[in-house]
């Protein structure tokens, strides 16, 4: 299928081949019919697409932040790695459209193929030929609607959140500053709530557009025409609403919306314009300046837009899918007329000849409305934790791969971790063949396949493993579906490398070893990089073999998450602790040469900071420290390991030291830090390609996985857990 593109890095727009999406449980696949280009917030996009490095960063201090926190805690070079590998790939556009459901997912039962949708959102209503759109960002189109009408219903929704917001009262007066795309729907919304509207806007069409859909009068906001039309309507006393849906960097709408507005007036911004309050006259108005948040209540929040937690209604009425529904209905009945605002409709095949001309100011338009192709075709329908026995069945284990052919491995997800952690150590490696790249979403495949070369990039995750010239599969998606891919690929013969966690519950580890057992193949490693690490290694070794027993104590600095965050999901994808806890475990077993036996967990009220101790066979022990509430300027790992009169120190991965009879340390290295990723993917590749043993016994793995897992029960529990059967 097609979508259009951008490069963030270089300002390209393309429209790109790219695969179709998954329809996955909890939404539907939309063909799109039409989809709106937003002449506000997109053209800003483009616009910044096209700035050089430093213009980038001084329009986007925020992320400028993000970078600065990344180098403290990761160096220059994995910085810079990352930012350039983000910056270099090609990001959508679009979030406002209507199509028809060529698929619907599992969960969904409020509409059936055929039906005419209007879709929402950043990441899902995009300009492409197919989108898969979530339950909470779709409304069913009313009957009579025209489908080029209904792509403005998100559009509609953030207009509509924006009036909410202002709270008008019949009878009263308002002034919308800005009478673009946004500005003139927020007109038409006042008019039939039975405001009299006063409008702003430097462009005299624009002005005339807005006079013809309902607004009283509107004028230049630099002309004293604005100044009288509110006088003569609110008696001199003031507009009880301002809308600042301006953009730019005049600071002219504020200090308008403070000189027009009322005593105790609201001001509502729904744009993004320049917000330098004038203090005195915003304080002796004692104005209510109040911000609206895109399309409503659930927009940002992962859980409302991503697994279709609904609010209820009788404590949030208004939510971002009944503000889209809302919309359309205004609409259907005819109180909101959106044709007037079709400047130009383009075939989807130019959508990059469009936006040139939206740029370069040749195409003036106020909406621009993508037409898509029709395309008919068939649809488709806690005391005692037991650490699983690994039972190897009959079937024979993966054979040796001839020396002579590469390795062809297959990656499953293609996030942030994938591409800046393991793909550019597998690019160019000899005897790697990148072959296949899976994903839900079609352009993390398509920027995967353009960056690392992969040979093909699909959603269709049966036909990878269905495959016979796929050696190895890497699984690198989110926590919550780790275990079911690892066993699928494991059935279907596969040597498997999954990113830690192997499993969220002992459930789901039985259902790996269960996969183990039925298909004889335990070509299993779990992505605990950290026992790789050189510096590592070498102070192990230095260290020398160990006596008696030993106490580690290992310091994870994990500081806090961005609003945001999926590992914030903790009802899908577990807790922070689950999903990265298994690192600590894996590393200090292999320090101290042996798996756990019993697990203490203890947890600070009111955060995510835990204590873990770890007693292993010998009567060593192993204390986890795992805060969120440290201080980003302090490292993030730090480990001391005590025995024999002798002390093992790491800091960070950038030194190590070693004291007892005599003093061992290691060279500083400030802007790097190996946290051993590279050796183990080595290990890993080599395993796969000579069908020796793998780079961690199964048997280890599982343990850490269970050790992991215990935590859990031992905080709900409050006493030591047991790990049954470990060795």
């Amino acid at each position: 299928m097609k979508q259009v593109v951008q490069n963030y890095k270089t300002g390209e727009l393309a429209v790109l081949d790219v695969p179709v999406p998954g329809c996955k449980p909890g939404g539907v696949l939309v063909r799109t019919s039409y989809s709106l280009i937003s002449t506000g917030t997109e053209l800003m996009k483009v616009s910044e697409a096209g700035m050089s490095m430093l213009g980038k960063a001084r329009s986007r201090p925020d992320q400028v932040a993000k970078v600065m926190q990344s180098v403290a805690t990761n160096g220059i070079p994995a910085t810079y790695q990352k930012v350039m590998g983000k910056l270099d790939s090609y990001t959508p556009l679009g979030y406002s459209l209507c199509g028809v459901v060529e698929q619907v997912g599992p969960g969904v039962d409020d509409v059936k193929v055929g039906d005419v949708v209007a879709c929402a959102g950043n990441e899902h209503a995009l300009h492409a030929e197919l989108n898969w759109v979530p339950k909470n960002l779709y409304a069913k189109v009313p009957d009579g609607l025209a489908p080029r009408h209904a792509a403005f219903g998100t559009v509609g929704s953030i207009a509509m959140q924006g009036v909410r917001q202002g709270e008008p009262q019949l009878g009263e007066v308002a002034l919308v500053i800005g009478l673009g795309l946004i500005g003139q729907l927020v007109v038409q919304l006042l008019t039939a709530a039975g405001v009299r509207v006063v409008g702003a806007d430097p462009d005299p069409a624009r002005c005339e557009l807005a006079e013809r859909l309902g607004a009283v009068a509107c004028g230049d906001p630099a002309s004293t025409a604005v100044e009288a039309a509110v006088a003569e309507l609110t008696d001199g006393h003031g507009v009880d609403q301002v809308y600042l849906a301006a953009g730019g960097g005049s600071n002219q709408p504020v200090e308008l919306a403070a000189r027009l507005c009322r005593d105790r007036g609201r001001v509502v911004d729904i744009g993004k314009c320049r917000l330098d309050l004038p203090w005195n006259a915003y304080y002796e108005k004692e104005l209510d300046v109040r911000f609206s948040r895109s399309y409503g209540p659930g927009r940002y929040d992962p859980e409302y837009e991503l697994e279709g937690r609904d609010y209820p209604i009788g404590y949030v009425r208004w939510t971002e899918r009944r503000n889209l529904a809302c919309f359309l209905d205004l609409m259907a009945r005819g109180r909101v007329d959106v044709e007037p605002l079709v400047s130009h409709v383009a075939d989807f095949d130019d959508a990059v000849e469009t936006y040139r001309g939206l740029k370069d100011g040749d195409l003036k338009a106020v909406a621009v409305l993508f037409r898509y192709p029709e395309e008919k075709g068939e649809a488709q329908a806690a005391p005692s934790v037991a650490v699983p026995a690994v039972r190897r069945g009959a079937g024979a284990p993966a054979p040796a791969r001839p020396a002579k052919r590469a390795v062809r491995l297959a990656f499953v997800g293609a996030g942030n971790y994938a591409t800046s952690m393991l793909l550019p150590h597998l690019v160019g490696r000899e005897g790697v063949d990148l072959s296949t790249v899976v994903t839900t979403t079609a352009l993390s495949a398509a920027n995967a396949q353009r960056k690392f070369g992969f040979a093909e990039a699909t959603t269709d995750l049966d036909a990878v493993l269905g495959d016979p010239s796929v050696d190895a599969v890497f699984v690198v998606t989110r926590h919550s579906s780790h275990a079911e891919l690892t066993r699928k690929a494991l059935l279907a013969g596969k040597t498997v490398f999954v990113e830690k966690p192997l499993a969220l519950s002992e459930d789901e580890l039985a259902g790996v070893l269960a996969a183990v057992e039925e298909s004889g193949n335990d070509r299993l490693q779990v992505g605990f990089n950290r026992r790789f690490a050189p510096l590592l290694q070498e102070a192990r070794s230095r260290f020398g073999v160990r006596t008696g027993p030993a106490n580690l104590r290992y310091l994870v600095n994990a500081g806090r998450l961005q609003h945001g965050s999926w590992y914030l999901q903790q009802g899908t994808e577990g807790s922070r602790f689950a999903g990265e806890g298994g690192h600590f475990i894996d590393t200090a077993s292999w320090l101290l040469g042996a798996d756990p036996v019993s697990v203490y967990a203890v947890s600070t009220s009111g955060n995510d900071d835990l204590q873990v101790v770890l007693r292993y066979p010998d009567g060593s022990t192993a204390t986890i420290s795992y805060v969120t509430t440290g201080p980003s300027s302090f490292p993030k790992e730090t480990l001391d390991l005590v025995a024999d009169g002798k002390v093992l120190r790491l800091d960070d991965f950038v030194r190590a030291s070693v004291y007892g009879s005599k003093r061992w340390v290691s060279s500083r290295l400030p802007q790097a830090r190996d946290k051993g990723q590279n050796a183990e993917l080595a290990a890993f590749v080599r395993a796969v390609r000579t069908g020796g043993p793998m780079p961690v016994p199964l048997e280890s793995l599982v343990a850490t996985t269970a050790a992991t897992l215990a935590v859990r029960a031992g905080l709900a529990g409050g006493a030591p857990v047991t790990l049954a059967g470990a060795r």
